[in-house]
């Protein structure tokens, strides 16, 4: 009778343990450090993570590590870790937005590990130069002044945007795949602990899809099909500088013709159209259509 009893209470859990797992398919786990520090921090963090019958995540306050399991034909790690940073919570692939920790319970706000304060009077911020990667914590001072290039936080980006669209609009394919590879390591530069709220939050949506683009010009010679690219980055580039302070005026333009007639964007700093995806063939085709300032 006791092993029967036994057996009673050991087979329910066994089938609640084989339950759990089956709700995520094709599970894959990550073990990431997130900080925090109370029981109701661990019930958001939990609750950032969890996506439906795609994702979960198993965080202890102890050790501050948390098991992500997550259905990897749906979503990835990184998404998982990039809600629970715009949550207020830093982890080792992404930093909170400044913003979104100082709304956090005071009893919640965590110290910040990855990204020191104020040190003998002077800011340190972490430079996180490769947000595919996991966060770079070699520690630097913030300058007190700034250059033309970084009066934005995606001015990095925009420079080389715009000589990529120039390469396009004399058709120089090994140019355009010049400026797309210059583009890639600005991406890389962007520093998000300059981010604001809403800037952080499309920067995290966006970025892989802008080096996805950018990588496909570099590769590719054939300018018909760096143009197609283009398109792509144009609008994904529009999305990120909607969001944020340009140094302006910035024009985005239209032309009908591109893609058999379904037509394309592009972003400019000159009111006058120059045609990117058709060059000397239609330079003047399109127009502007919104003024970004």
């Amino acid at each position: 009778m006791r092993l029967i009893s036994l057996l009673g209470l050991v087979i329910p859990v066994l089938l609640s343990t084989q339950h759990t797992h089956a709700q995520i398919k094709n599970a894959k786990t990550a073990t990431v450090k997130i900080f925090g520090n109370t029981p109701a921090v661990k019930t958001i963090i939990e609750k950032e993570g969890k996506d439906g019958q795609f994702a979960k995540v198993d965080w202890n306050q102890t050790t501050k590590l948390a098991v992500v399991t997550y259905d990897s034909s749906k979503t990835s790690a990184d998404e998982v870790l990039k809600r629970i940073a715009l949550a207020g919570f830093d982890n080792e692939k992404f930093l909170a937005p400044d913003d979104a920790y100082i709304q956090l319970a005071k009893a919640e706000q965590y110290e910040r590990i990855l990204k020191p304060a104020l040190k003998n009077g002077t800011e340190h911020q972490v430079d996180h130069t490769n947000h595919g990667q996991g966060v770079q914590t070699t520690i630097q001072p913030s300058a007190n002044t700034k250059s033309a290039d970084e009066k934005t936080a995606f001015a990095l980006l925009t420079n080389p945007y715009f000589a990529l669209k120039d390469a396009l609009v004399k058709t120089d394919a090994v140019a355009a795949a010049a400026q797309a590879e210059a583009f890639q390591a600005a991406i890389k530069a962007v520093d998000m602990n300059k981010l604001s709220h809403d800037e952080h939050t499309v920067w995290m949506k966006v970025m892989n899809k802008l080096a996805t683009d950018a990588a496909g010009i570099t590769k590719n010679k054939d300018v018909a099909k760096q143009r197609v690219a283009f398109a792509s980055l144009s609008n994904t580039l529009y999305e990120l500088l909607k969001v944020s302070k340009v140094d302006g005026p910035i024009y985005y333009q239209h032309c009908p013709m591109f893609n058999e007639g379904k037509g394309a964007h592009w972003l400019s700093k000159e009111n006058a159209v120059k045609n990117p995806f058709f060059g000397a063939q239609m330079i003047s085709c399109g127009s502007t259509v919104e003024t970004l300032n």
